[in-house]
């Protein structure tokens, strides 16, 4: 074997071994839920029926998801100024998952509109906030991960 292709090979099973390495290390620690296709609908309220609002994401993570939790904002809210955190996320409304592949469920949350609460409820930009959790204790936040209109 020449001496060039000696390196190479040497060269190429230096690089692979530390690309397993970090594969290995990265792989023992937990990973933080992955949050996708996240959207919202916002319904209106017309004549004698009632609005609604629904909101859904997909959650994938190498670890059982133990709670998704969803928050709808206004656009010029408070919020807006001070960021959402863990904790504002902790008390507030719970989607509801099922399973959607092996490593993902998909969560959906949804409410009715009143015409009352639609009159009484900010115009203009609203967001969507989601913070899934899994049973090792994981968090990943998204504060704006949707978003809608009420016109």
């Amino acid at each position: 074997m020449s001496r060039r292709i000696a390196l190479s090979v040497v060269a190429g099973v230096v690089a692979l071994g530390g690309a397993g390495a970090f594969a290995l290390a990265y792989a023992g620690e937990p990973q933080a839920p992955t949050l996708t296709h996240s959207e919202a609908r916002y319904v209106a309220p017309a004549g004698d029926r009632d609005g609604s609002l629904t909101f859904t994401t997909d959650v994938s993570s190498g670890t059982k998801v133990k709670s998704v939790k969803v928050l709808a904002w206004p656009e010029d809210s408070s919020f807006a100024r001070q960021s959402l955190t863990e904790k504002d996320m902790a008390a507030v409304e719970s989607a509801v998952c099922v399973p959607a592949g092996k490593d993902t469920v998909r969560c959906s949350y949804g409410a009715a509109v009143t015409r009352d609460d639609a009159e009484g409820s900010p115009r203009g930009l609203w967001h969507f906030a989601v913070m899934a959790t899994t049973t090792d204790g994981t968090r990943t936040l998204d504060t704006e991960a949707a978003d809608f209109t009420i016109g």
